[in-house]
């Protein structure tokens, strides 16, 4: 029987093994025949009037900026402002929502009582990156959902500096704000770095493979495992599967993962290729 403690890396572990048969013949390089014909084909001609403007891409400067790629830089920013924006509006009135439950650190939920649950997870993502590399589809996406939750990380960890919201185990007022940083309720890390995770793998291989939509059910068993270990309020897990999932988001649409590209060309490639 496997403990309580496991059961959720395990189904990750079986979640990662089945998406690479499901796209081993994608490649992020094209092939060169396929290159050469692009090259050689004309540009189509644009189409006359409202068309043709519209084919020339938004005219606002602040629609160019959304439509463009993201960089990791201004996906934290994004990512902080909306949680900024989410704890204002908790701070203004969304903590109604939030009332003290029973404690459970029990059984299933005892995975809330410490931060090994997300930390093992990332580390399971960091593991299949460097083995996977940067050169197939899905090494590509585990290097996004490594970004996705480094800015995550960095934006929650900003986001509790600023609002210093007290935790469930130390009141049962949950419009206790700015009571100093070491009150770090406001959002949940935990949750938004195990949603960032999957965000990317989820966006990438949804129509393909739907089975990896369940993996969705972790940041959802999180939250509640958070809010039974008072660890968090409602509107915390709230807000941090939010931020999250902006950071998964980001994270996807970069053109090159971030990390590794700061990394050596070796992890580039990958570890499994150099064993072949």
């Amino acid at each position: 029987m496997i403990p309580a403690r496991s059961w959720a890396p395990c189904l990750v572990v079986a979640l990662l093994l089945r998406l690479p048969a499901a796209c081993a013949a994608d490649s992020l390089v094209q092939p060169p025949g396929f290159i050469a014909a692009a090259a050689s084909a004309p540009a189509p001609a644009p189409a006359p009037g409202p068309a043709a403007a519209a084919a020339q891409g938004p005219t606002c400067p602040v629609a160019r900026l959304w439509s463009a790629h993201p960089s990791f830089g201004s996906g934290l920013v994004a990512t902080y402002l909306l949680g900024a924006t989410l704890g204002v509006l908790d701070v203004a009135g969304l903590h109604r929502l939030d009332h003290p439950i029973a404690q459970d650190n029990s059984g299933i939920w005892s995975i809330a009582r410490t931060p090994n649950f997300p930390a093992e997870l990332i580390g399971l993502t960091l593991a299949g990156a460097v083995w996977e590399g940067g050169r197939s589809r899905f090494g590509r996406t585990l290097w996004q959902s490594i970004d996705a939750a480094a800015m995550a990380g960095i934006s929650t960890q900003a986001l509790k500096w600023t609002f210093q919201r007290m935790r469930p185990s130390t009141t049962t007022n949950p419009d206790r704000w700015f009571q100093g940083v070491h009150n770090a309720s406001f959002p949940s890390g935990d949750v938004s770095s195990i949603t960032a995770l999957v965000t990317p793998l989820i966006l990438e291989y949804h129509r393909r493979d739907p089975m990896v939509d369940t993996l969705a059910a972790l940041p959802v068993f999180d939250m509640a495992a958070r809010m039974k270990a008072h660890g968090h309020w409602l509107t915390d897990t709230m807000a941090g599967a939010a931020v999250g999932v902006a950071s998964g988001y980001f994270a996807h649409s970069m053109r090159s993962p971030f990390i590794l590209g700061l990394l050596p060309g070796g992890f580039y490639v990958g570890l499994h290729e150099r064993f072949e």
